[in-house]
């Protein structure tokens, strides 16, 4: 296997939940034992992301570079603006109520993770 220079080669990154699938951010289940640390958490991972890094080698693209279709990204920014709007909303809730009641509170935060369920749920594809 050709080694990459040490600047291009992809690093393990430590996050509070664990490492992480190099393909869709999921979190990895630790192994114990020997071998390598995984990279993928499934074989489809690891296919995407071969043929993501094939086509980016054709059309010349560098590691910080990214190609996604508009429709994706459209959704992306749509699924963020709603849950921006939702924080503002609850913001401006708990501003104007110092002293929110526990039904009150938990609509705020129902109300949050309904606007980041979306978000949760998209994947990118190459």
């Amino acid at each position: 296997m050709t080694k990459l220079p040490r600047d291009q080669q992809w690093q393990r990154k430590a996050t509070p939940d664990g490492p992480r699938c190099r393909w869709c951010r999921r979190v990895l289940q630790e192994r114990s034992g020997p071998g390598r640390p995984r990279a993928y958490c499934s074989q489809p991972c690891r296919q995407w992301d071969w043929v993501a890094r094939q086509r980016a080698r054709e059309v010349q693209l560098s590691d910080e570079q990214l190609v996604m279709a508009r429709e994706e990204l459209n959704d992306i920014h749509d699924a963020l603006y709603v849950l921006s709007c939702a924080v503002h909303d609850v913001q401006k809730d708990l501003a104007d109520n110092r002293q929110p009641s526990a039904r009150e509170l938990r609509d705020m935060l129902t109300w949050i993770l309904e606007c980041a369920e979306p978000i949760g749920s998209l994947r990118l594809r190459p």
